[in-house]
């Protein structure tokens, strides 16, 4: 998917519902959501940077919970970043 062509998504129409009642759900709702699954697969934005920090940010949180003040997590994201 090095060029991200959403148009060339296997039977680019809608997809049709499996025979396994599990993945029903997933089927409708990937129906539902077609164009932007194929917006998704097609264009070049994407949030991974700012998932990255998000997720970085949370982690320091998480190891300072109960024992460190807001000050304390501010300079540690400021110094880890």
């Amino acid at each position: 998917m090095a060029d991200l062509d959403g148009s060339r998504l296997p039977g680019s129409n809608r997809p049709r519902p499996p025979a396994s009642r599990p993945l029903k759900g997933l089927v409708n709702g990937i129906r539902q959501d077609f164009d932007a699954v194929t917006a998704g697969l097609s264009v070049h934005w994407n949030s991974g940077r700012v998932e990255g920090n998000v997720n970085r940010i949370k982690r320091i949180k998480r190891d300072g919970y109960g024992r460190a003040s807001f000050e304390l997590l501010r300079l540690q994201i400021l110094h880890a970043g």
